[in-house]
């Protein structure tokens, strides 16, 4: 082409395509600026409550639906246990008694004792006793060897679900001042103080969550501007994707934000984290394969806008298509019984759509507006020689196609030995005290109540038993090993010198507070369950049994539930797309084995990591079900980038030419891809909670183990292997090879 027709491409023919990319960056520019602030705001639409994602059917619930008729402190408490450890006489008790009795009217302050202000520096003028539930008063008392105290503080469940005017939660403010006011009287006493309970766990879980606005999003952020700066070895190039990507992940912010605002979806602290990695690193996976493609065309045509034309063709079929697995994968989370795992199943498709349609549109737009300079000093010029046809993926190529059965008879092996592992992990869930991979004050009052109190007080299980049945309830309740004191909720407070209230009854009903020896949400605690169940429906198959052990026992039980149901489920839509995609069904049984293959070896290889090199007690109940639905719906991913270059080479080159020439072009960009979707997911262990830093890391080994084992050597060895039969029904098994 003369350099006149150039001038004629680039410069009138140029300009219509030119002026459309501007406006496209335009109009994106805008919907960021309308959508981005609602981002900011997503913590303060988070439900964090555990007792809360279970469905009204589970037994818990019942009991949690009913207890507001024996007492309202039943159904609104969340109570935080103020601990006090050191020598305590009658005297003390008093003193104490005195000191919560003016509990509710401290105002809020932070952990330095300064007022809460709000965004234009006014006061908040809110007390403790703002979040407490009405009439119920705070009494303190000793433990049975006089070396401890402790006080309930019943915070309302109803109460704390509020935002602050400083747009922040309540909870964790309310419970940072309580532990402001007790650690300042403790030391009067000379007394070491810690706040816990689920009140002060939850609050210091809030906590943790926090950070997932500045924290999670700004290491993410750099972790994302390192890799691609030493991909591209550019300056520049790497801020279009890592921009990009921000975008797709503040219109994603600000859909959620609104839908969770108006209670049409739920979102978690959990949910919120998983978002941010999740949009971050699949948009800039999708710009990684974007940014290669149009590279790879520069070099072939000369116009570039008809390069940036010809590579959108050459990538849209398998981003959309990539993010279709994964966008049905989550989505068939809304099967789920657990309202947390419902939640995440949206939350993530919306960011999933939102880096599709991101990376396909505003991507393009910012590339060809900038030109072929922004790849400088590596700039594709017209009609040069593609480096990476003899870069080190061409030699992986060239050796899986001369060696094929070594390379998947080894590579299938090491896998294979890495799954057996599976068999280690302990996914039956994990206690508050546990959860935690910092120890918080709560985890440390947690610990220690222990040793001053029975490891249930404060959290009994509770039994909703009719009044014609209660001596042989209460009868059947003591006898069960680990249940210390069986009591029915009274028709009001207990007051010291008083004599005690009647049992409330309500609908020829009583609920009884049955304390265990052990903590009420340890797995101790939980395994404790069904004995007092089976019991309890022996006696009356109405019997309901509720209480914080047994709302982990139900979300345990309901995670199983999930998780045999959604597995095959997503097995089956990703073979469909596959199969509509690659139009072969014994490619799609290859690439399905393959990737299910590489997910429990991942799983074994995180087992031996979590128990021996982190030392957690275990795994979430919900982890092997969010570690599948990632891994194998993101895993495919890479698959996809590669199968569907492989059958586009096979149209011209035949099978195992054809498979050589897409490890060859493709490896760079996928792997840099999984490095980059890797990191970004082992970020997540910035966060102090262990279920996070279990799904970051073995959703980052899986990926490398998927782009860098899987995808690179054992796929290709076995298309190699097979020939042009795995291609079988479609035509394409019949072409040369």
């Amino acid at each position: 082409m003369s350099q006149s027709a150039e001038k004629q491409v680039s410069g009138v023919k140029g300009r219509k395509p030119l002026w459309f990319a501007i406006i496209s960056i335009v109009i994106w520019l805008g919907i960021s600026g309308v959508v981005g602030p609602l981002f900011g705001q997503l913590s303060t639409v988070q439900k964090n409550d555990n007792s809360k994602f279970l469905p009204a059917s589970a037994e818990s619930q019942i009991v949690s639906a009913e207890a507001h008729k024996f007492t309202s402190v039943a159904s609104d408490a969340f109570p935080a246990l103020a601990l006090f450890i050191g020598n305590v006489d009658a005297d003390k008790v008093a003193q104490a008694n005195v000191f919560f009795s003016t509990f509710a009217t401290k105002p809020l302050v932070d952990d330095k004792g300064i007022p809460l202000k709000d965004s234009k520096g006014v006061v908040i003028n809110k007390t403790i006793g703002d979040f407490l539930t009405p009439n119920t008063p705070i009494i303190a008392f000793a433990a049975p060897k006089n070396d401890a105290l402790l006080a309930s503080l019943p915070i309302s469940a109803s109460q704390i679900t509020v935002t602050l005017p400083n747009k922040k939660p309540a909870l964790p403010a309310v419970v940072t001042a309580m532990r402001y006011y007790t650690q300042s009287y403790a030391k009067t006493q000379g007394w070491e103080t810690h706040m816990t309970g689920i009140g002060a766990i939850f609050a210091d879980l809030f906590g943790a969550f926090g950070s997932i606005d500045s924290s999670l999003l700004a290491t993410t952020g750099l972790v994302v501007a390192l890799i691609l700066i030493v991909v591209y070895r550019s300056p520049v190039l790497w801020i279009l994707p890592l921009f990009s990507a921000v975008i797709a992940l503040s219109l994603a912010g600000g859909i959620i934000y609104l839908l969770a605002k108006h209670n049409i979806i739920d979102l978690d602290g959990q949910s919120q984290g998983i978002l941010s990695v999740l949009v971050l690193g699949a948009a800039t996976d999708y710009a990684l394969l974007l940014i290669a493609r149009y590279r790879e065309e520069l070099h072939l045509v000369e116009s570039r806008f008809g390069a940036m034309k010809r590579a959108w063709r050459g990538v849209v079929e398998p981003i959309i298509a990539s993010g279709s697995t994964v966008t049905l994968g989550l989505l068939v989370l809304v099967l789920a019984s657990l309202k947390n795992s419902r939640g995440l199943g949206p939350v993530g498709a919306i960011g999933i759509v939102a880096s599709m349609l991101t990376i396909l549109t505003f991507l393009p737009a910012l590339l060809v507006v900038f030109g072929r300079w922004i790849f400088w000093p590596r700039i594709p010029h017209f009609d040069s020689e593609d480096e990476k046809l003899k870069g080190i993926w061409a030699k992986v190529a060239l050796r899986t196609q001369n060696h094929p059965r070594k390379y998947w008879m080894v590579s299938a092996g090491l896998l294979v030995i890495l799954a057996f592992f599976t068999t280690t992990l302990h996914a039956d869930g994990i206690s508050s005290t546990d959860q935690f991979t910092k120890k918080t004050d709560s985890i440390i009052g947690q610990q220690k109540l222990s040793n001053y109190f029975p490891g249930g007080q404060g959290q009994p299980a509770q039994i909703i038993v009719p009044v014609a049945k209660a001596d042989e309830a209460i009868a059947a309740l003591k006898s069960i090993k680990g249940v210390i004191s069986v009591v029915p909720t009274l028709d009001g407070p207990v007051i010291p010198g008083q004599p005690l209230p009647a049992t409330k009854i309500a609908d020829g009903k009583i609920l009884l507070n049955a304390t265990l020896d052990v903590a009420a949400d340890s797995l101790a605690g939980r395994a404790m369950v069904p004995g007092i169940r089976s019991a309890m429906h022996a006696i009356d198959p109405a019997i309901a049994t509720g209480g914080t052990s047994a709302v982990y026992f139900d979300i345990d039980k309901a995670s199983t539930r999930d998780r045999n149901l959604i597995i095959p489920i997503v097995l089956i839509l990703i073979a469909i797309v596959l199969g509509l995609l690659l139009r072969s069904i014994l490619s799609v049984v290859l690439l399905l084995v393959t990737v299910v293959l590489s997910f429990l070896a991942t799983l074994g290889a995180s087992s031996l990591v979590f128990h021996h090199i982190f030392k957690f007690s275990g795994e979430d109940s919900s982890y092997p079900l969010f570690a599948f639905v990632f891994l194998v719906a993101l895993g495919i991913d890479y698959n996809i980038f590669l199968m569907t270059r492989v059958r586009e080479e096979t149209l011209k080159l035949g099978t195992r030419a054809g498979m050589t020439k897409g490890v060859t072009v493709t490896g760079g960009v996928i792997t840099s891809a999984g490095v980059v979707l890797a990191a970004t997911f082992t970020v997540l262990g910035i966060l102090p909670l262990v279920a996070l830093a279990e799904i970051g890391f073995t959703v980052g080994f899986g990926v490398l183990l998927d782009t860098l084992i899987v995808r690179s050597i054992l796929v290709p060895a076995l298309v190699h292997t097979i020939g042009s039969k795995i291609w079988w029904p479609s035509k394409l098994q019949h072409e040369k090879v």
